[in-house]
């Protein structure tokens, strides 16, 4: 009996042991794997904006960000926009509430830092002491907006939409006037050598410089990519002198509005990506004008 109650201590401590040293190393990994995907987004965030290694970003450039939430307070439904402000030397966030019709209700300090505000739990805990009960909210989508010195350079537009097997997750740079700097493919599951194209230089770069007006008549084409243009869109494979500078403006003007080449044999992957942009620019450029006029009207010292 003292044997087999040894024994069940034993095993007792050795599994508190085994599982405090699983949890240690759970914490520790995970904090590493959030500090890597957040380094990765930094990463493409920059190379977006044309920052590399070899040309690296000014040190006057800054990244705002911009979260957005559905407010419900009963049967009716808002807008609420946590946006960064100048609080003096310091920058804090207000909460700007709009109703669906895109007029001000509201604007509420929000008792957050920005280098908190990163954290989902942060905001939640920091919303919850300026959204009293009855209300409720939900997180929706972050923008940020990249700024060079005192000119607003960027919109950096996470976004997710189905592809042809799950979802597609994307990041797109668009100018102020809603132009398309360019578009990253975050994560997808396309099948390998057919929709799996879609994070191949020469389909991404396709959507690159395409103005508002032309994305919001975007559509695919199923023709084959004409060489000239393919060589063109592969800009990491350029060598020395390949184009002459005639060259390049000839061939942007000549394709600046033209439609998305389909990929070989992935015509709904090629679809999925050109819609899911199309959507994400339009409804983004709508709810950013809507916003922009109710920060213009309140006199919101916002610092983007």
């Amino acid at each position: 009996m003292k044997q087999i109650l040894r024994i069940t201590i034993g095993l007792t401590i050795s599994c508190l042991i085994a599982g405090s040293i699983m949890g240690l190393v759970f914490t520790i990994t995970a904090k590493a794997k959030k500090h890597n995907e957040h380094l990765n987004v930094q990463e493409t965030m920059l190379a977006l904006l044309g920052y590399t290694k070899a040309n690296p970003a000014p040190s006057d450039l800054r990244f705002h960000s911009v979260y957005r939430y559905i407010i419900e307070d009963g049967e009716a439904k808002y807008i609420g926009y946590m946006v960064p402000v100048k609080k003096g030397a310091t920058e804090g966030y207000e909460l700007v509430v709009i109703n669906l019709a895109g007029k001000f209700v509201e604007k509420l300090e929000v008792p957050i830092s920005p280098e908190a505000a990163i954290e989902e739990g942060e905001r939640e805990t920091a919303l919850k002491t300026v959204l009293r009960h009855p209300k409720t909210f939900t997180y929706a989508d972050t923008t940020i907006i990249a700024r060079l010195g005192d000119k607003q350079l960027a919109y950096l537009l996470p976004g997710e939409f189905p592809g042809f097997k799950t979802f597609i997750s994307v990041m797109l740079a668009l100018d102020p006037n809603f132009k398309i700097l360019g578009l990253e493919i975050m994560e997808h599951e396309e099948d390998p050598g057919l929709g799996a194209e879609i994070e191949q230089e020469y389909f991404k770069n396709q959507f690159k410089g395409k103005s508002f007006e032309k994305v919001k008549r975007l559509k695919v084409i199923k023709e084959p990519l004409p060489d000239k243009y393919k060589r063109y869109l592969e800009t990491k494979k350029w060598k020395k002198g390949m184009f002459s500078e005639q060259e390049i403006e000839s061939i942007r003007s000549k394709y600046q509005d033209h439609d998305i080449y389909a990929l070989t044999g992935a015509t709904i992957s090629s679809r999925s990506v050109t819609n899911g942009v199309k959507n994400i620019i339009k409804k983004f450029a709508y709810r950013m004008g809507k916003l922009n006029k109710v920060i213009a009207s309140q006199h919101i010292a916002v610092t983007f």
